[in-house]
């Protein structure tokens, strides 16, 4: 099961950018974030409500899943896009691969839990395998102030989304359900953004073209719906430093894809860095070697 919700994660949320570059033009790009948000919310609702299994929550689950709402589905999401405008995607996506690190690190602060160290190795050298992937685009960008500030964007927007993971997983120790807290969490999140636009006046357009609609749908049902269910049942499951290493995966299914619509070619330094982040992802995934115990009847002789 475990395998099978980290393969899904990976490929869906490898090729979503393929539907947010369709995206772009009529919508403005914080309002396509509100739609999509809210659309998938409602569709988890209905489900949940279908189904029967939305799960009711006191005052302290709703508190934190608004607060999932604002680090998951809104300021991260911001953060990105914002950052976009002045750093490469490449150095987006190597920030953004340290989720794991900072999933590690967050987890022993806030939780007590131990770093385990296959982790936080495979977690460094899947980053180091990134740089080498991109290092073309991040070789060739000229630092400047608008550089800095799309890292420093990009930095704050990963580390909202470690926020969100650790309170997933704080909700799914007190039997709270993905399904459930996602529903709450990206009506939250959509709300909250709905209303930053029209503070900002930004206008509420609709392309109802084929081709964004199409793109809207790709990101509402695989993307969200399925996409972060998945991926924080995995948090549950597997812990947030080990299920965030998906995060190192994403860049390497856009690549490939890449190769195929855009003529991406795959260099030496990309090939070696496709080596490192593989490497990397049987590292973290490697369960660690129980303590070897010395047989009792030896010891009596």
């Amino acid at each position: 099961m475990n395998l099978a919700l980290y393969l899904l994660t990976v490929v869906i949320w490898g090729t979503t950018w393929i539907a947010l570059k369709l995206q772009l033009g009529v919508v403005a790009i914080p309002v396509s974030i509100v739609y999509r948000f809210a659309l998938a919310a409602l569709i988890l609702f209905a489900i949940l409500l279908v189904s029967r299994r939305l799960q009711p929550m006191n005052r302290r689950g709703h508190l934190i899943c608004l607060a999932q709402g604002l680090c998951l589905f809104c300021v991260n999401f911001m953060c990105f896009l914002t950052a976009s405008q002045w750093v490469p995607t490449g150095l987006i996506a190597v920030v953004f691969s340290t989720a794991s690190l900072w999933n590690a690190l967050n987890a022993r602060l806030l939780f007590g839990q131990p770093i385990a160290r296959n982790v936080l190795a495979g977690g460094l050298l899947g980053l180091a395998g990134l740089g080498l992937l991109f290092w073309p685009e991040l070789s060739s960008h000229p630092a400047s102030a608008q550089t800095l500030l799309g890292l420093g964007l990009a930095l704050f927007g990963t580390l909202c989304f470690s926020a969100g993971n650790l309170l997933s997983s704080l909700q799914q120790k007190a039997g709270l359900r993905p399904l459930t807290t996602n529903a709450w969490g990206m009506l939250y999140g959509a709300t909250m953004l709905g209303l930053y636009c029209l503070l900002r006046d930004i206008p509420f357009a609709m392309d109802w073209s084929t081709r964004y609609v199409g793109a809207l749908m790709y990101l509402v049902i695989p993307g969200s719906v399925i996409g972060f269910t998945a991926y924080l049942t995995l948090v549950g499951r597997m812990g947030p430093e080990r299920a965030a290493y998906c995060t190192v995966l994403f860049p390497l299914v856009a690549l490939n894809i890449s190769a195929v619509m855009e003529g991406y070619v795959w260099t030496s330094p990309a090939l070696l860095g496709l080596v490192l982040v593989m490497s990397g992802n049987v590292m973290v995934f490697r369960k660690p070697r129980p303590p070897v115990l010395l047989k009792s009847a030896h010891m009596n002789g």
